[in-house]
């Protein structure tokens, strides 16, 4: 396949954990792929694991991936990067948000700014990035966009305020979208995942009592019974934002959740009520709101019982780049390419 004849896909959130498998999932169907994040280095470590990745899997067939740097809470960056992408490889046809940002704490410990910065991300980021590539999608007249959203956008989570917050509004943003954009040919997916293996406890950040939080989170994101193989699902998401499908839930609680806070809102709220009262309580210390990072507030739980539940999480961690240090530049640019 010639390189400029390929489709271009961009993934905002492409560096590690359920981003990388998307952005290799799209170069293995032969997209070229860019994805951006706000770490340099991380995000070039990305592109280089998701396109030889890609290229064990699909041969020459696979596209490339590009690595770009930039923050999708910032518009000038966001339309910054989707310039440099169109202009190094072309109309940009496919847009998955993956971008998020976890904070696990009880409400007390939760301030003004943690709210800023998750619906920064995983709300206004979603509006920046479609913002940005939609005039040329409705110009071209196809195009198609998917927004990872969470079953905390469907269902009230207790101790993740910011997230649910920031994820409720994703949804809806996504499914108005795709109703306003019906017969343009361009299509919005609302992807609705639950819990899923991606190491993303390591990055997670953590208030309150950060080690008893740690403790009761962590196990979810890893246990198989209750969390889904990340890998299965990233290719389910590409697949259904490809086809244009409005609405995708990727296991059976997240449908079972949502259709009985539908059904029942009331009782599900009184039922995360009695599920708050069962997790850590704020521990009144005056740095209880400030938040660490999963592998800080794991420190000393790798053994134990902890340990024996989080295995299958730090595994995927390790494999999926979350170990890699975290950057807060939001400076625009093509980093260099992984090819």
């Amino acid at each position: 396949m010639d390189f400029s004849a390929r489709p271009v896909a961009l993934v905002a959130g492409g560096s590690r954990g359920l981003g990388l498998l998307v952005a290799t999932e799209l170069a293995e169907l032969g997209h070229d792929v860019a994805i951006f994040a706000r770490d340099l280095e991380e995000t070039t470590e990305g592109a280089r694991l998701a396109e030889e990745r890609a290229r064990e899997a699909s041969g020459v067939r696979a596209g490339r991936v590009r690595p770009y740097r930039g923050d999708v809470t910032d518009r000038d960056s966001v339309d910054a990067v989707v310039a440099d992408v169109e202009r190094d490889l072309g109309p940009i046809e496919v847009l998955v948000h993956v971008a998020g940002i976890i904070q696990v704490g009880p409400a007390e410990t939760m301030t003004l700014e943690h709210f800023d910065r998750a619906v920064g991300v995983m709300l206004m980021g979603p509006v920046n990035t479609a913002w940005a590539v939609l005039p040329g999608m409705r110009e071209r007249g196809h195009g198609r966009i998917g927004v990872v959203t969470s079953i905390g956008g469907k269902v009230p989570s207790p101790h993740l305020l910011p997230y649910v917050t920031a994820k409720f509004g994703a949804v809806g943003f996504t499914e108005a979208l795709a109703a306003e954009l019906a017969g343009t040919g361009v299509t919005a997916t609302t992807l609705v995942p639950g819990l899923m293996r991606t190491g993303s406890p390591e990055q997670a950040l953590f208030t309150g009592d950060r080690e008893a939080e740690y403790a009761w989170f962590a196990p979810g994101a890893s246990i198989p019974l209750v969390s889904m193989d990340a890998r299965r699902a990233a290719r389910k998401m590409v697949r259904a934002t490809l086809a244009g499908r409005p609405v995708l839930q990727l296991s059976p609680m997240t449908l079972v959740g949502t259709r009985v806070h539908g059904l029942m809102p009331a009782t599900t709220v009184r039922l995360v009520g009695v599920m708050n009262r069962l997790l850590p309580s704020a521990p009144g210390t005056p740095d209880q709101s400030e938040a660490r990072p999963g592998r800080e507030a794991a420190a000393g739980l790798d053994t134990g019982v902890v340990g024996a539940l989080t295995v299958l999480g730090r595994r995927a961690a390790r494999r999926l780049n979350q170990r890699s240090s975290q950057g807060s530049s939001t400076t625009v640019g093509p980093a260099s390419s992984s090819s």
